[in-house]
């Protein structure tokens, strides 16, 4: 048997990798390339294994595990959620995934994905208001303006065109923070003193909040018709964003039923509530937004899937570039059967 040089090698993208490879494209350009992954692999989501995430809760947070296959490639992502860890100067969510070979079971790559799942996150986000959003939407509310509130601005933007942005979060150097880093993007944008303010004249309003609590970031009497809720904050059992009222009145689109019905805004109804399937919109099998003055809902809670779409856009971006490092992460003897003599030899 011919060795196969460098097995034991597995490329890794650092943060500091993820960045330059970001800058070197373009931030536009790259929410716009993900998205087109995303939407690729929704196209084909029934040749997928799919299952809900593993989750272990604790009263500080969760640990996830979030496994994809598509029979020919293998992705995971553990990801955690700690809402008090950004008073501890910490990322309330943190990241890193894997892409691996099925026919070998070898890993092809290892990547950091707390910059990577704040921008597939924008990225499905917008994939979604494309067949849900009412047309020719230019106005969106940002509710939490933490850190995925830039990445949903800019994914937007780059896909649907929306530039007008009204601000809101409970912390005003939040919002702040915000707007300092989307003014030279082209943005108008209004900073509110509530969240009645900030739905003021919108479209489209993403609610992006952190604390593990059921909540009511927007009331029933907030949402008239016409209008696209995107809601990514509530994203495990027992955190929500949405009044129950506002659910009753919504067309209600999901990525995975069995998990957002156990972390979704939609855990707040009956197991039985009628739900739609985002893939089944983008393949044309079932119907997004449908008149004018229909609520449409996005319940998002993240699913692997996006992460194994983000992984192989990142697998084929980065291999022509010098943003990785050589990991040496795997055993690679002489002789297969023989492990334990590669330590004898090692010595």
């Amino acid at each position: 048997m011919t060795p196969i040089p460098n097995l034991n090698i597995v490329p890794f993208v650092s943060v500091d990798n993820m960045m330059k490879l970001i800058l070197k494209i373009g931030i536009e350009t790259f929410l716009t390339d993900l998205a087109a992954y995303v939407e690729d692999d929704f196209l084909r989501w029934e040749s997928f294994d799919k299952t809900a995430r593993v989750a272990a809760h604790s009263i500080d947070g969760v640990i996830e595990l979030m496994p994809a296959s598509d029979h020919s490639l293998y992705a995971f992502k553990y990801v955690n959620g700690h809402p008090k860890n950004t008073r501890e100067g910490r990322q309330t969510v943190t990241a890193f995934g894997l892409l691996a070979d099925v026919s070998n079971g070898y890993p092809t790559l290892l990547s950091e994905m707390t910059i990577l799942t704040a921008l597939r996150t924008a990225a499905t986000s917008a994939v979604a208001a494309k067949y849900l959003a009412p047309k020719n939407a230019h106005t969106m509310a940002i509710i939490g303006n933490g850190a995925q509130s830039e990445f949903q601005a800019m994914a937007f933007k780059a896909l649907l065109g929306v530039k007008t942005l009204r601000l809101y979060d409970i912390d005003p150097a939040a919002t702040k923070k915000c707007m300092a880093n989307l003014q030279k993007y082209g943005f108008d944008i209004t900073p509110c003193g509530s969240v009645e303010e900030a739905m003021h004249g919108v479209q489209i309003v993403t609610t992006a909040t952190a604390d593990k609590q059921c909540a009511t970031i927007l009331s029933d009497n907030l949402v008239g018709a016409g209008l696209h809720i995107n809601a990514i904050g509530g994203d495990c059992p027992g955190k929500t964003e949405l009044h129950r009222d506002i659910l009753l009145r919504s067309d209600i689109f999901v990525e995975y039923p069995p998990q957002t019905r156990i972390e979704g805004e939609i855990q707040q109804l009956p197991q039985d509530h009628a739900v739609q399937e985002l893939w089944q919109v983008i393949a044309g099998q079932a119907q997004g937004r449908k008149s004018a003055g229909q609520i449409t809902l996005f319940d998002s809670v993240g699913f692997a899937i996006e992460d194994f779409s983000a992984l192989r856009y990142v697998r084929d971006q980065v291999r022509h570039t010098p943003f990785f490092e050589e990991l040496d992460m795997l055993a690679d003897p002489d002789d297969p059967r023989d492990l334990f003599g590669m330590i004898l030899r090692a010595a």
